[in-house]
């Protein structure tokens, strides 16, 4: 793995990208997006997790997050994710939804017959202020950006409410600085 997709700063925090393989729409239900946020909010309970400003789009997930040992953190929300996700697309009868996830599975992944996520995070820390906010408005616009909503906070599924409005979204994020 090249060194620019490592976590190489563990100490600060990271804008990070969780897609979904072929951009498959798996977060089209709030069962799948609540799967997220709790596990999310697990990981700032029992991980140490501190989560700065996310977004829950259709096929991917961005959040601006630090915490100590984050690339495990992240890896194991990853693996988490992927079992609660598929047991969800069960329940929902999603069945054509299953079938692309094993379709588009990695060859070398041996361990399961479906695979949820790309590869990696793409991590970006967070080195000032300046590229703390250009990450928290590219985060909290993607929805805006997509033509899903006219104004960030109308995005159920993200840390605007919060940032923008003051009010707590579905998960609190943590203080920056």
């Amino acid at each position: 793995m090249r060194s620019r997709h490592r976590i190489n700063e563990p100490d600060m925090a990271h804008f990070i990208t969780a897609t979904v393989v072929e951009w498959l729409p798996i977060f089209m239900t709030a069962a799948c997006c609540d799967i997220l946020i709790r596990s999310l909010e697990h990981c700032r309970v029992h991980k140490q997790l501190r989560v700065h400003a996310w977004v829950i789009l259709d096929n991917h997930f961005h959040a601006i997050v630090a915490g100590p040992s984050l690339a495990e953190t992240i890896r194991d929300w990853k693996r988490f994710t992927a079992g609660a996700l598929l047991k969800q697309l069960r329940e929902e009868r999603r069945e054509w939804l299953l079938n692309q996830l094993a379709y588009y599975c990695a060859a070398h992944k041996t361990a399961s017959e479906h695979q949820v996520w790309q590869e990696g995070v793409h991590p970006q820390a967070i080195v000032s202020d300046e590229i703390m906010l250009q990450k928290l408005e590219y985060v909290h616009n993607n929805p805006v950006k997509r033509g899903m909503v006219a104004s960030p906070e109308h995005w159920r599924y993200s840390s605007a409410h919060e940032w923008l409005t003051g009010t707590v979204p579905v998960l609190k994020c943590d203080a920056w600085r």
